[in-house]
């Protein structure tokens, strides 16, 4: 009888995986690769028959990717991150 009660002890004490640390850098991860997005969009031309050079930037060919990338990263590092990691 004991083993039933500390069972439904046990499964009222549940925590959440993620606590507020690892869902600040979720956001900040998603921020930085909406911000690559859209640093990565536009530059477009109405008219088909003229090339713009504006699509070769240095915004569009290094910057956005590399937000994009490190945003990956953080997102990475958030879900990895244990809060629950005793601080010795």
């Amino acid at each position: 009888m004991s083993k039933k009660r500390q069972y439904k002890e046990d499964q009222s004490k549940q925590e959440f995986i993620f606590q507020k640390k690892n869902y600040l850098f979720l956001f900040i991860g998603l921020a930085f690769i909406a911000v690559g997005f859209m640093l990565m969009s536009g530059g477009g031309s109405n008219d088909p028959n003229v090339f713009n050079n504006d699509i070769y930037s240095f915004r569009r060919i290094r910057l956005a990717p590399t937000l994009v990338l490190i945003g990956l990263g953080i997102e990475v590092y958030a879900i990895l991150l244990n809060p629950h990691k005793n601080k010795n």
